[in-house]
């Protein structure tokens, strides 16, 4: 994990700090380990209204919408695309039930039809599709130290950033390239 918070544009903030509520690590850290913890976490950031409340199958969904948005962004790093992780963001999407709706401004915004946490999947999801469409959303990427995996965004000229931290995980990649490199010879 990585301190290194480069900007990142709206509305990809919450995307990348929600796959962020799971630190690979010695010990790993879940942040929204508890349907209460989710709850606050998704009220504090505007997504879920006061009061909302999480079951533990919801917590559940909402973990596995984490980590498909995750394989996601290793598939902006060049890994191969996972149908699973596809299929589990294309059933959030329906239970959310994603309308395009114009706004008061004119502007059409997808929009979740349904409240709770189905509705906070969906506005993130929502954020995902946003993103897409102006070309920011192949800049999030997942870290590939394997121990690491924290989700950044890629502000390099060639979008070629592998590591949330050169100073951390590239160092630590790039010493063991070198010890095995070593090793060889």
């Amino acid at each position: 994990m990585s301190d290194e918070r480069p900007t990142v544009p709206d509305p990809l903030g919450p995307v990348r700090d929600f796959i962020n509520t799971y630190e690979l690590g010695e010990p790993d850290e879940e942040h929204v380990g508890t349907p209460e913890a989710l709850a606050a976490w998704l009220v504090e950031r505007d997504l879920a209204p006061a009061g909302v409340t999480v079951s533990s199958a919801e917590l559940a969904r909402a973990h596995a919408v984490r980590e498909a948005l995750r394989a996601e962004l290793h598939v902006h790093g060049g890994a191969a695309a996972d149908d699973r992780a596809r299929r589990t963001l294309d059933d959030a999407g329906r239970r959310a039930r994603l309308e395009l709706r114009f706004g008061a401004d004119g502007v059409p915004r997808l929009e979740p039809a349904r409240d709770g946490v189905d509705g906070a999947l969906g506005r993130l999801l929502a954020a995902v599709a946003h993103a897409a469409c102006d070309g920011s959303w192949d800049r999030l990427k997942a870290c590939a130290a394997d121990d690491c995996q924290w989700a950044f965004y890629d502000t390099s000229r060639n979008r070629s950033r592998t590591w949330c931290s050169m100073e951390v995980c590239g160092n630590r990649a790039k010493t063991r390239a070198y010890r095995a490199r070593l090793s060889r010879s």
